[in-house]
């Protein structure tokens, strides 16, 4: 009996992915489609829960996500290359993980074959979005600071759930 073959996010770098393998590692949370701030004097990261003018809060997608950066020109389109670089990243995006050598949390999809895991898990925004950027002003966008799209979500007891009921 053969092993079968290592999923392709544990047998490719990043850079050797194809555009389908790249995009299915977007577990579709939308926590990167969050404003940001960032501290110039320390360089950290404060979220909002106030997410992109391009953001779908019902899909946790980007309405134009094809023409995103023509739209939100501060719009950072992730390669292999930057994917480990960008501070603002969420701690469990997919894309960052592999990028640190770290393995896909257990309610990625494409570990659950499920993408229902990750509001199980508490890693989505959905529901959980005050506004979209153009509809606050920048005192507003401040008083939005909020904690938890920042850490790591709460982890789910995915075995239980998936448990057959005797």
């Amino acid at each position: 009996m053969t092993d079968a073959p290592a999923p392709f996010w544990k047998s490719k770098s990043l850079a050797e992915m194809n555009a389908a393998e790249w995009e299915s590692l977007c577990d579709g949370c939308g926590r990167c489609c969050l404003i940001k701030m960032e501290d110039e004097d320390t360089g950290r990261y404060y979220f909002t829960d106030v997410a992109c003018k391009l953001f779908d809060g019902d899909t946790c997608r980007c309405t134009d996500y094809p023409n995103r950066d023509a739209q939100v020109p501060d719009c950072v389109r992730l390669t292999p290359e930057n994917s480990g670089a960008l501070g603002w990243m969420p701690p469990s995006c997919a894309y960052r993980l592999l990028a640190e050598g770290k393995d896909l949390p257990e309610w990625h999809p494409l570990i659950s074959r499920t993408p229902a895991t990750v509001e199980i898990a508490g890693a989505s925004v959905r529901g959980r979005v005050h506004a979209l950027e153009d509809q606050v002003s920048l005192p507003e966008l401040v008083a939005r600071i909020r904690v938890w799209p920042g850490r790591w979500p709460k982890k789910p007891a995915l075995a239980k759930r998936n448990r057959k009921q005797p």
